[in-house]
């Protein structure tokens, strides 16, 4: 049997009525230790079903070199029907105990070798769609914590331009990238709201994340622009979280270019797309 440990809420912030950053910190453990891009397992007991405990996976946003807490970025799942655990959660208050299991998940770790045991020095590319950008936030600070010196686009889509949980820090990354030197920290951020009717003052990129990677009329993709390079297999590495319609519209642009992922690798073990779907 798996080992469950106690632990309460000790921050929540709701963006939305349906979206929440939260942050849980054990009872008498040490923040356990995991690694960027890793899940963690949450347990509460639901009234609706005789206080039987449900469990479910949520990404880590927090960075490992934190210590202080787990923070998660969480929707709740209301349609078709009421989420069994995020229902539960959504009515949590600071204090409110939840249980959890050790982190785990090495679909989205950072690739630190290439195939043939060189160091792994590609450009990371991480595209999340909704709450999928949580590892990514994970991977972002951990990077910047290490002092990693590749570069590093974070491509984020949603709704709404109130969905967009950590554009603040995101910018906050990116304008020292400017600040400092790309030689130093080279972090780049773009946003993507896909109603763009519905938000009259958004400026940005409109569309879902995937038309990131989608060519435009010259062949070129935007994030081509973005990066003033052409992406390719030798240059660029994938990382990829979302619901499965997310995935599969980032690979149908990608796997026209030869990019293939860890899950279908190459014969000598190469690839260049990781991705965790949740849905």
């Amino acid at each position: 049997m798996v080992a469950e440990e106690s632990s309460k809420f000790t921050y929540i912030q709701r963006l939305k009525d349906d979206l929440m950053i939260c942050r849980i910190v054990p009872d008498s453990v040490p923040v356990p230790e995991y690694k960027a891009g890793q899940y963690i397992i949450l347990g509460m007991p639901n009234p609706n079903e005789n206080n039987k405990i449900v469990r479910r996976a949520y990404s880590i946003a927090s960075h490992p070199e934190n210590r202080d807490f787990v923070e998660l970025y969480i929707r709740w799942v209301r349609k078709p029907l009421p989420g069994r655990l995020t229902t539960q959660i959504f009515n949590a208050k600071v204090d409110t105990p939840v249980s959890w299991m050790q982190p785990r998940g090495d679909d989205l770790l950072i690739n630190e070798e290439l195939h043939t045991g060189e160091k792994d020095e590609r450009r990371i590319v991480c595209l999340g769609g909704g709450t999928g950008l949580a590892p990514f936030v994970s991977m972002a600070q951990h990077l910047h914590a290490v002092g990693d010196k590749r570069e590093i686009v974070v491509l984020h889509g949603a709704s709404y331009v109130d969905e967009l949980g950590y554009k603040d820090l995101f910018t906050r990354l990116e304008e020292e990238s400017l600040d400092k030197g790309r030689d130093k920290w080279n972090f780049t951020y773009r946003a993507s709201i896909s109603r763009p009717g519905e938000n009259r003052d958004w400026n940005g990129h409109v569309g879902r994340v995937e038309n990131f990677l989608k060519p435009n009329s010259d062949g070129r993709m935007p994030l081509e622009d973005l990066v003033d390079d052409k992406i390719t297999r030798e240059n660029t590495m994938f990382y990829i979280c979302g619901w499965q319609g997310t995935i599969d519209g980032a690979l149908n642009f990608l796997d026209p270019k030869g990019f293939v992922t860890k899950r279908k690798k190459r014969q000598d073990g190469s690839f260049e797309v990781k991705f965790e779907s949740y849905g």
